[in-house]
């Protein structure tokens, strides 16, 4: 199964980067919120990042700050389309279907069942 992380990222102001592995990259959405279930919380999609984000902790480079694991696990893909996607997640904090969808106005939205 695929993995995922979810990274506390205090640059340029505190957030949590979701990051899902998909082949050689992860794909990425910037949480405005510390996830919990049963939240809507509004999301930013980002470019890919590198795998290597999997397993680390530390500063980012360019003075981006410093990212600290918040969770991790794995993941299976329920739905993944152009404006929705739905995953199930089997981490150490956070566990169940997991909802990320683009609205009308072009922004994302996260929600844990």
């Amino acid at each position: 199964m695929p993995c995922f992380v979810i990274l506390e990222h205090d640059h340029p102001f505190l957030h949590w980067d979701l990051m899902l592995e998909t082949g050689d990259v992860l794909r990425t959405w910037r949480l405005l919120e510390a996830p919990e279930p049963g939240k809507t919380i509004a999301a930013e999609a980002l470019g890919d990042h590198r795998r290597m984000y999997l397993d680390y902790e530390g500063p980012v480079s360019g003075g981006r700050g410093r990212v600290k694991r918040w969770d991790a696990g794995s993941f299976e893909w329920t739905k993944d389309q152009l404006n929705q996607v739905v995953i199930r997640l089997a981490g150490q904090r956070l566990r169940g279907a997991a909802t990320l969808k683009l609205g009308d106005r072009g922004k994302w939205a996260f929600q844990l069942q």
